[in-house]
């Protein structure tokens, strides 16, 4: 569907190291894009994904580790961040150590933003209000997930991928493989 080119976040050393490390040994490779919300996210890098039959329930798969928190930046659209196990389960919100999904979402009206601020006790700035009214994203998940990362090039793909066809688990009705690699 295309090529979307990253910037990883040096703010977010531990997350940083760990996907540019499963980069290097090719471990994304052949993974599919297993889950997309069209409005939301598109999200991959469950390695049970590789050749995996039509139909089969995808997102727990992983490398047998997690990766403590490193929450900061804002699900802006575009935003590289890290999956995770949701709920009381994971207190400490440690992400998965390879599942990440990139931001889709939709703009965000100011009163919403104005409402998460209040709920969730953040402040944004003027450019990430700015950007989140304009371009879009999903701030009801800052604060709880890792962002380590943005889309610098290629929002577009972030669009095709949103719309293809997905099943009741939302994952893709056709497989959607990835190949990741550092340049």
């Amino acid at each position: 569907m295309g090529d979307m080119r990253v910037l990883l976040y040096d703010e977010t050393p531990l997350h940083r190291d760990n996907f540019v490390k499963l980069v290097n040994e090719g471990y994304y490779d052949g993974l599919l894009f297993h889950r997309i919300i069209d409005g939301f996210m598109v999200q991959g890098g469950d390695p049970e994904s590789k050749d995996a039959a039509p139909g089969a329930m995808l997102g727990q798969g992983g490398p047998g580790y997690t990766i403590p928190a490193e929450i900061g930046s804002p699900h802006i659209k575009g935003a590289l961040a890290a999956a995770r196990l949701g709920g009381p389960g994971n207190p400490a919100k440690e992400s998965s150590g390879s599942q990440f999904y990139v931001v889709q979402g939709r703009p965000v009206p100011e009163a919403q933003l104005s409402s998460i601020e209040k709920q969730k006790g953040i402040t944004y700035n003027e450019a990430q209000r700015k950007l989140y009214t304009e371009l879009g994203g999903t701030p009801g998940l800052d604060g709880d997930y890792t962002v380590f990362g943005e889309v610098v090039e290629g929002l577009d793909v972030i669009e095709k991928l949103a719309t293809v066809a997905t099943d009741r688990q939302n994952r893709p009705t056709e497989d959607l493989k990835m190949k990741v690699y550092m340049d």
